[in-house]
């Protein structure tokens, strides 16, 4: 039976050695290399120059039929039938994982394209729907089973190792302030290795037992089951290898980051120091989606036989068996053979929701769906698998600690971390410790050389990176790579710059000295009239006598008329008398003084005056019209008032109007400033120039006397001239 065996071995070594590998570590942003064998867009715009792995490797196993202790299993004297719990069922399930990454490598060839290319040695294995009740009558051998009768249903059982060399290339797709698009595909060639399954159809199974005569004993089965090989292992029980045996497979994913904080890493701000900020996470969520494994292998060698078996055997039959195909041949009805078959890779979809909590605190949830039926016949798969991770990551050290539910074993908690150039991991570690029936067990291992994208050192901070800075401790423009322009003469124009580079001079005057081209102890850069000797005092230029009457303009009162000296200057034309020539005089016929432009100036008395005669202005009782009644003394008034103000040219005058505080404050507004304006413009009927009043009213608001009393309201309906100053 060695052929059996080794056909069984190949299809029931699932139960020894989880079909996904690197949990809780492949999403790290330091996961490097390995990452793109989960999503191959991953690598794009990543925090590597170059990520080289030496040597790494992952293997899982998970089952829902038996669970142990798991650290019970290697000690002396453990009984695996005995002490492990097993929970039966009409449709148990066991897989298998291993996965070895040989030398493999990513690097970026353009800040916004990178490429991959891995090797690796994989191995599949799945057994599923085999009814465990028949497990647990067979598993000391038929010749210590008892009579039973099971429906063994249709099981199927794959078991697949090949090899693969990869070639991935990820680029940005798409970025626009906060979104950012990421795409990415894997090309892998495909080496078969061996392939072996078996797969049964409606099966049953009845065991009659034969106490006196074991050999007697016989096995009554119906139904139908396939079986099949990558190479023809009845001709040649020995594994021969097929180099012929090769395929292609896919990998293609899509990730997006949403990136809040986008206006930290606007390239048109970063520094040459910031090395376009390539060294860090800029994502608050990362959203990742892969389709992974789509191909094939072709194993033109390979074998594939259906059996009727129907009948009955004696347990002496199946002792007497040398090898599997013997045993059905002799035994049961060949149905179909062919020889050729495509066996298909475990293609999944992933997916990943990273979110950056807090600086380099990340939580993951990541989830695994097989594409591929559990009925398909030589049908490779992955698990179904969902984790949720939170991890701490930097650049040289990493924590983390999946939780997570997979198809048939369940939940498991597990650790792992990367230090450096090392990282090492499980899946199912911390829930193995405590779990006393446990039913998977994983775990991953490896060395890289890791090359990260870093923050460029600019030690003098003068924008020159210090492998570029000749100065590296002095700050210094990069035109002179790096270092401070001389300055032979110290007065801070540098010697580029300098024309008289070993005489101190001005910024101003390019370095030079000012010269004094004139002689009159001005210098050039602060003379007006550089070429013409001056007084100081001139800002360097002679003084002038515009009307040429030999008095300078400086002291020349009339600079544009010709006079007396003794008249600084002017011809003696003053009317009034007050010192001022009459084409100087603002007043030429009114004598005031110089300082007033020879008009009068205002006093005291003048407004004293004023302010008699405007209160005698007298207005009908709650209107802007001039009462009747006293008419011709309101219109004396207005009369001296414009006499006075003719006086005053120059002057600027102000009619305002007053109320008391009786009635509507707006009406009172009102009418203040309608009867200023009555009598501003009876002034200007009488002759007085508009340009030198202004009316305004003011209701209530500034009173002179009290409104309580009669007396008191009557002095405040007022009207008032006030100076205002000159025009």
């Amino acid at each position: 039976m060695k052929k059996l065996l080794v056909l069984l071995f190949a299809v029931t070594s699932c139960f020894t050695a989880t079909a996904q590998s690197y949990i809780g570590y492949f999403h790290d942003n330091y996961a490097g290399v390995q990452s793109v064998l989960f999503n191959p867009a991953s690598i794009a715009d990543s925090r590597f120059k170059t990520d080289i792995n030496l040597f790494s490797i992952s293997g899982s196993v998970q089952n829902d039929l038996y669970g142990v202790k798991l650290f019970d299993v290697y000690k002396d004297g453990y009984d695996f039938d005995s002490e492990a719990i097993m929970t039966p069922t009409n449709a148990n399930n066991a897989l298998i994982n291993f996965d070895i990454m040989g030398p493999s490598f990513m690097f970026n060839i353009a800040p916004k394209h990178t490429l991959a290319v891995f090797s690796r040695a994989r191995s599949v294995s799945n057994f599923r729907n085999v009814n465990g009740n028949l497990v647990d009558e067979v598993k000391e051998g038929l010749d210590e089973a008892s009579d039973f009768n099971l429906n063994a249903g249709s099981p199927n059982g794959v078991s697949h190792s090949w090899g693969e060399v990869g070639l991935s290339y990820a680029a940005v797709l798409y970025q626009n302030n906060q979104h950012f698009l990421k795409g990415g595909l894997t090309a892998k060639y495909l080496q078969g290795g061996v392939n072996g399954y078996l797969q049964g159809k409606n099966v049953e199974v009845i065991f009659n037992e034969n106490t006196a005569f074991p050999e007697l004993s016989t096995l009554e089965s119906k139904g139908e089951i396939t079986v099949g090989a990558s190479q023809d292992f009845e001709e040649n029980e020995d594994y021969e290898f097929d180099s012929s045996a090769t395929g292609f497979g896919f990998d293609f994913g899509l990730v997006y980051e949403w990136r809040p904080d986008y206006a930290d890493y606007d390239l048109s701000n970063a520094a040459p120091a910031d090395n376009n900020f390539r060294d860090l996470n800029k994502y608050k969520l990362r959203f990742g989606l892969s389709v992974t494994d789509i191909g094939s292998i072709n194993y033109k060698n390979a074998r594939q036989d259906t059996y009727n078996v129907t009948g009955i055997v004696t347990e002496g039959m199946i002792d007497d068996a040398e090898n599997l195909y013997d045993f059905l041949n002799d035994n049961y009805t060949l149905v179909s053979s062919k020889r050729g078959m495509k066996t298909n890779l475990p293609t999944a979809i992933r997916a990943d929701v990273d979110w950056n909590m807090f600086r380099k605190f990340y939580l993951n949830l990541n989830g695994d769906i097989s594409m591929v039926s559990a009925d398909k016949l030589n049908g490779n798969s992955i698990g179904d698998r969902v984790s949720l991770t939170p991890r701490y990551e930097s650049r040289w050290f990493s924590f983390y600690v999946p939780m997570t539910w997979m198809e048939y074993s369940g939940m498991q908690v597990g650790s792992g971390l990367r230090l450096g150039v090392f990282f090492v991991g499980s899946g199912s570690i911390l829930s193995n410790v405590v779990s006393k029936e446990s039913k998977a067990f994983d775990f991953h291992l490896g060395m890289k050389i890791p090359v990260y994208e870093k923050k460029f050192k600019d030690t003098d901070g003068d924008g020159v990176i210090d492998k570029e800075d000749a100065c590296k401790k002095v700050a210094g423009p990069a035109e002179n790579n790096g270092c401070p322009w001389p300055d032979a003469d110290g007065d801070k124009v540098f010697d580029k710059d300098d024309l008289c580079p070993d005489t101190a001079g001005p910024v101003e005057n390019k370095g030079c000295p000012w010269k004094d081209t004139d002689g009159d102890t001005l210098l050039d850069n602060v003379d007006n009239c550089p070429d013409i000797a001056g007084p100081v005092e001139n800002n360097g230029c002679p003084w002038k006598d515009t009307d040429g009457d030999t008095v300078l303009d400086k002291d020349d009162a009339c600079v544009e008329v010709a006079g007396l000296v003794e008249n600084k200057g002017c011809p003696v034309l003053d009317a009034d008398k007050d010192g001022l020539p009459d084409d100087k005089d603002g007043c030429p016929l009114l004598a005031g003084p110089v300082e007033n432009n020879g008009c009068p100036v205002v006093n005291e008395q003048t407004l004293e005056t004023l302010r008699v005669e405007a209160k005698s202005i007298f207005f009908t009782s709650g209107k802007a019209t001039l009462d009747n009644a006293k008419m011709g003394e309101t219109s004396g008034r207005l009369d001296a008032i414009k006499e006075i103000l003719k006086n005053y040219p120059n002057a600027k005058f102000a009619i305002n109007g007053h109320t008391d505080n009786v009635g509507n404050a707006k009406a009172n507004q009102k009418l203040s400033e309608a009867r200023a304006k009555v009598v501003m413009d009876l002034l200007v009927e009488k002759g007085v120039n508009p340009a030198n009043l202004t009316s305004q009213g003011f209701g209530a608001t500034k009173p002179v006397k009290s409104n309580k009393t009669a007396e008191g309201r009557a002095e405040n309906r007022r009207t008032e001239i006030v100076y205002l100053g000159n025009l």
